[in-house]
């Protein structure tokens, strides 16, 4: 295989972060790990990075890249072979699910350490279940940007944990997806009338496709659909996303005999032509692709100018992955047109809206949209208010603007929440005029919680408002009134997201400052997230959110935060270490490491080492040494200068050590006890299990469900806990109940006993005697 440099420097720093919480996961013991990214933000290159790296490491490695649709196998190949991996190499394959389930007898001697699985929200199929039965020992990568289901149902039965990263409206604020104008059709239109009168459902649980094919794959629709293209994108390049291939091949035809180029694509296109087309519409010598499906997930084309929905839907992951294809940023593109004409930013929120996909991949919230909850619509539309002439002007006709990409812009780069969410804000502070005395107080609805007495309130945030004294002076006040800070003399002085504060002072000049740590900036600092802890960066500085400040130049190409669930260190490469080490190999580090907690705004630690099971040693600014565990925060333990010898660092340490050991041992210990037992449990549960056939091949089923997919030749009903399977001619072997491979198919024959053992016959003549362990 042709060697290069491993993608690090292709990867972005986002794409960095994720890949090292990534291995965190794995280093900590999580096997099986999903990941969700947005959309556009290169989900494939870090895959392709991370793979690169598994092959460098280890030459003999087998990976396997995992796709639900051949159509996608194609664009992985060649995005893994910039890394250097060439689908000819033999370690790296890429395939789909569909050939996978076919052709297990042709895999059936490689051993994958690494199993990536691209659009992991397809997942739950029963043919990737196969994977985890089959591999149990690989490492899993599951790539998404929408972990969630139609049904409801979570993933944690095949993944242990979800990294999720920034949002759409983070990305688009930082420059790497495209800013968006959303057209949406208006609640009393003929096609939201009609839509609202679907009534079925598919099997999936969304809308029946014939249902929506008859409502809308009529001419009057189709006919609005290009007025709509016409009106808010005439002239761009663009994708239209059809219910049907009859849908499809209508609004092609249609616009066509406009004067509109356009194809229109689905699954019964050829390959070749459909690849043939694709390129066309790459270098726009096609204006417009019309498909049924196609394009919904891995299609890369960066310069598409707009997006218009023609296909009803209440799933969340097609509504996300469709807006996404014209989010991808590229040269001269200043927005993409989102033209929604079946209404679906009333049943999902703009592709900006917060998305709690924990909840959604814990299965405690499905990913899907619900028709009779319309109510939401309305605080969208504070994106569009203006003069009475603008609104006149953007609802005319069968749409309405709900937001243009100005105004979206404008409101990510002030901090605000989009007014999507402001219904599930508290009710903002809110200030007031008292009538006599001309003053001004602050309220929360109708209750006054500070009585009139400031010359003027500059603004408010939910707990918080800045206010003029009567002696000319600024400041910070609770809603109760009392001073938690004051400013000086100032011009003005605003809110902003992330306790972030604007002053302008009376000179003119704007700076900006930290309201948890009072630190002051030239110019707006960016807030940067890395795991339970922020930092501010600022003038090629990062600084921490806390009272006693602590700050490091930006480091450009390397790596210096590592972030846990309750602490970030900080790798400071400048400074040389200043404190004790836990262990005596770190104190060889050669440079200092910072610590800071999760919600501790007083001060920064310098961080000690870390102990069995995960805990660690950190000490502060004056000397006092804690240990830290997850969960239970800090804990004083010794410190410099000791009074007892339960205070010294000497005696201390070695002793927590050995009781961080030990308790280490204690759990891993009860842990694998406890996975026994249930695994015991589930075996004595499947003790009734019994043959089966489907297709040439058995397994065994239990009542009306599947323990062991049918992959074998031949198999005999369970003794006990065992199973006697053939894998192909005269070549047996044994299983458990639940699929665990415990005696190897080598044999021409094999009897389980009851007594537990089993007795293997090499070649007619010889045999022996095993005893079957668990």
């Amino acid at each position: 295989m042709e060697q290069v440099d491993s993608g690090y420097t292709e990867l972005r720093s986002y794409q960095w972060e994720m890949k090292h919480r990534l291995y965190e996961k794995w280093w900590g013991g999580i096997r099986s790990v999903m990941v969700q990214m947005p959309t556009g933000t290169g989900k494939t290159h870090l895959l392709a990075s991370v793979i690169s790296d598994r092959t460098m490491a280890d030459d003999t490695a087998i990976i396997w890249i995992v796709a639900h649709r051949r159509e996608l196998v194609e664009q992985i190949e060649e995005t893994v072979a910039r890394y250097g991996i060439s689908k000819d190499d033999g370690r790296v394959k890429v395939m789909s699910i569909q050939w996978l389930s076919k052709h297990w007898e042709n895999v059936r001697d490689e051993r994958p350490g690494l199993i990536v699985i691209d659009e992991a929200h397809h997942a739950l199929a029963g043919t990737y279940r196969d994977l985890w039965l089959r591999y149990p020992d690989a490492k899993k990568l599951g790539m998404t940007a929408t972990p969630c289901r139609l049904n409801g149902k979570g993933f944690t039965d095949l993944f242990g944990t979800l990294i999720t990263s920034d949002s759409i409206a983070d990305f688009i604020r930082q420059g790497w997806l495209s800013a968006f104008d959303y057209v949406s059709i208006r609640p009393d239109s003929e096609d939201q009338r009609l839509i609202n009168g679907l009534e079925r459902r598919g099997a999936d649980g969304d809308f029946q496709v014939k249902e929506m094919d008859t409502v809308l794959n009529r001419r009057p629709s189709i006919e609005r659909l290009y007025g709509s293209v016409r009106q808010y994108a005439d002239g761009k390049k663009g994708i239209v996303y059809a219910i049907s291939i009859s849908h499809a091949r209508n609004i092609s035809g249609y616009y066509n005999q406009y004067g509109m180029n356009t194809v229109a694509i689905d699954s019964k296109t050829p390959a070749n032509e459909r690849k043939r087309l694709v390129e066309s519409f790459r270098q726009g010598k096609i204006q417009v692709l019309v498909n049924v499906d196609i394009f919904s997930e891995g299609f890369d084309c960066p310069d598409v100018e707009f997006i218009q929905l023609a296909r009803p839907t209440l799933s969340l992951p097609k509504y996300l992955q469709q807006v996404g294809r014209g989010l991808r940023k590229t040269e001269g593109k200043e927005s993409c047109m989102i033209i929604d004409n079946v209404g679906l930013y009333r049943l999902f929120g703009l592709p900006t809206a917060h998305r709690d996909w924990q909840a959604m991949f814990e299965g405690r919230l499905a990913g899907k949209g619900y028709p009779d909850t319309n109510t939401r619509a309305v605080s969208y539309m504070a994106l569009s208010q203006g003069t009475d002439k603008d609104k006149t002007a953007e609802t005319d006709g069968q749409l309405e603007t709900i937001v243009s990409h100005g105004q979206l812009l404008d409101y990510l780069q002030s901090g605000k929440s989009l007014p999507e969410n402001d219904s599930l804000q508290p009710e903002k502070l809110r200030p007031f005029k008292d009538r006599a005395s001309g003053l001004y107080g602050l309220k929360r609805g109708n209750k006054i919680t500070s009585t009139a007495r400031y010359h003027n309130v500059l603004d408010t945030d939910e707990r918080l408002a800045t206010v003029c004294f009567d002696n000319g002076q600024t400041g910070i006040v609770d809603e109760s009134g009392n001073v938690r800070m004051r400013l000086g003399r100032c011009r003005s002085a605003k809110f902003m997201k992330g306790n972030i504060l604007a002053l302008t002072g009376n000179n003119g000049r704007k700076t900006y400052m930290d309201l948890l740590s009072g630190q002051i900036c030239d110019k707006q600092p960016r807030i940067r997230q890395f795991g339970p802890v922020q930092m501010l960066e600022a003038d090629g500085m990062y600084y921490s959110r806390t009272k006693e400040l602590y700050k490091t130049r930006k480091v450009s190409g390397c790596h210096i935060f590592h972030a846990t669930s309750f602490c970030l260190l900080v790798y400071d490469y400048y400074a040389a270490p200043v404190c004790r080490q836990v262990n005596e190999d770190d104190a060889r580090w050669g440079h200092d490491c910072v610590c800071l907690l999760a919600n501790d705004y007083d001060t920064y630690y310098r961080y000690c080492g870390m102990l069995s099971g995960g805990s660690i040693v950190i000490v502060d600014n004056a000397g006092k040494y804690y240990i830290v565990e997850e969960g239970r925060g800090k804990k004083y333990i010794a410190c410099e200068n000791p009074k007892t010898v339960d205070e010294d660092f000497d005696v201390v340490i070695p002793r927590l050590k050995v009781e961080a050991a030990r308790r280490t041992d204690m759990m891993v210990a009860e842990e694998r006890q406890t996975n026994e037992r249930k695994r015991m449990a589930r075996l004595e549960m499947m003790k009734t299990a019994v043959p089966f056939k489907s297709g040439m091949r058995w397994g065994l089923r239990q009542g009306g469900k599947v323990v062991v997919p049918p992959v074998y030749r031949s198999i005999q009903y369970p003794v006990g806990y065992y199973c006697a399977v053939e894998v192909s001619p005269c070549r047996w072997g044994i299983i458990m109940l639940d699929g665990k491979v415990v005696v190897e198919a080598n044999y021409s024959k094999v009897v389980i006993n009851g007594d537990g053992t089993a007795r293997l016959t090499v070649f007619p003549g010889k045999e022996k005697v095993v005893e079957l362990g668990t």
